[in-house]
């Protein structure tokens, strides 16, 4: 069943696309958006990669963003196989004087879905770089934090940008690209950033996750770091609900990107295997989409028209080996050594809500330090999208407490 009919669909659409070129229109006015063009070989990695350690720099250049001094670089990393992979992101100091306590601290940006092709990357598109209008709302999350003085730590997560496939919101690559993220700013020199000072991270939708990720993989992967809090917004916790929820709908290529993500990182799984003609087809075309173009080209795909045996994707999860897979991907599994807020949109129309109210319980039960909020949709349509407008600002304030050292107002006894 669709959730939207065609003509509901359609001026959804044009909605959305109002709503982006608005965003991309500000942030050419705010001068955001002028080119700071890459190297034509800064992405691609040198062969072999150097030895070294995760988080380590492999190369940089400057890059440009308003009011900020930012450094493009490529970091070592882990893939799912933790094998060493090269990542490349954004290093971005605020003009702004830091005035709180201690030196300056830098949040990791876990950037929402920018897409899967090469040119997605939020590297490329928050430098003006970039072909789809709503990485507008990236520099938006960006500027919220650098407007509380703290430095910017972005990453492209595995394989955009740089060669292969990304694996769209598979926990553990995704988390060790955010805590790697971390240790490079830390490294990157020419910055005046502490080597060890406090450190927060902040992401929405596919970024939520990520951030959600790397909360509960911290302990293990990344012991060594100061991390204040992580902010965890619209995360897509569950992966068995989104297959249910995104088939047929108006954001059904982004279950075409995690079809592709569960490849990319279990490139045994043969997941695409199961498809038919059309569906290959489809993924071919996928891979090569940043988001909104996705939305635009895949809404209403059912994937039981992509399958050999006119399955949905939903009825191959309850088998091998993508039950497994389904179940090592899931958060709310680890309890996170840090304090976290988890934030959703109550009329969510990408990822329900109760995945991530669930979240919060999930992480209560394990004994976290956690707050949930609501964000209170002002729109009875794309509210995920629009959720982040009140996200960045949460993320902000929030952390800005944890650095100031302010106590957290856990309301787990409340959900």
């Amino acid at each position: 069943m669709r959730l939207f009919s065609r003509s509901y669909c359609r001026r959804g659409l044009a909605g959305a696309m109002t709503v982006t070129l608005s965003a991309a229109a500000t942030v050419v006015a705010l001068g955001l958006a002028t080119p700071a063009a890459a190297s034509d070989d800064f992405y691609t990695p040198p062969s072999p990669l150097p030895a070294g350690g995760n988080g380590d720099i492999v190369k940089s250049q400057p890059s440009k963003y308003s009011n900020a001094t930012s450094t493009r670089i490529m970091y070592l990393s882990r893939d799912q196989r933790n094998q060493a992979t090269p990542i490349t992101g954004t290093v971005v100091v605020p003009a702004k004087a830091w005035t709180g306590p201690g030196p300056r601290p830098i949040v990791a940006y876990a950037p929402f879905t920018a897409g899967m092709g090469d040119q997605c990357a939020t590297s490329k598109t928050m430098a003006g770089e970039g072909s789809d209008l709503v990485s507008g709302f990236q520099n938006s999350f960006i500027d919220a934090l650098l407007g509380q003085g703290f430095a910017v730590a972005e990453t492209d997560y595995q394989g955009l940008g740089t060669p292969g496939d990304h694996p769209y919101v598979m926990r553990a690559p995704e988390a060790h690209a955010v805590l790697d993220v971390l240790r490079a700013a830390q490294r990157l020199p020419g910055t005046g950033l502490a080597p060890d000072g406090p450190l927060g991270i902040a992401g929405y939708s596919e970024g939520g996750g990520a951030s959600a990720s790397a909360a509960e993989l911290a302990a293990t992967y990344a012991p060594e770091l100061h991390i204040k809090g992580a902010y965890a917004g619209a995360a897509p916790a569950d992966k068995a609900v989104l297959a249910k929820t995104l088939d047929g709908s108006t954001y059904a290529g982004f279950l075409a990107f995690a079809l592709i993500g569960i490849q990319t990182a279990y490139p045994d799984s043969g997941i695409l295997d199961l498809a038919n003609p059309t569906g290959a087809q489809l993924f071919l075309e996928a891979r090569q989409t940043c988001t909104l173009d996705a939305v635009l080209k895949f809404a209403g795909k059912n994937t039981s028209a992509l399958t050999k045996d006119g399955r949905p994707v939903a009825a191959y999860l309850d088998q091998e080996p993508f039950r497994s897979i389904v179940a090592a991907n899931k958060l709310g599994t680890v309890k996170p050594s840090f304090p976290v807020i988890v934030e959703h949109s109550t009329a969510d129309d990408v990822i329900p809500y109760a995945t991530g109210k669930q979240l919060a319980k999930d992480w209560c039960a394990e004994g976290a330090d956690v707050q949930f909020k609501d964000i209170v949709s002002i729109l009875p349509f794309f509210s995920h999208l629009l959720g982040m407008s009140t996200a960045s600002g949460t993320a902000a304030s929030w952390l800005a407490d944890r650095f100031a050292g302010k106590p957290t107002a856990s309301n787990c006894g409340s959900l």
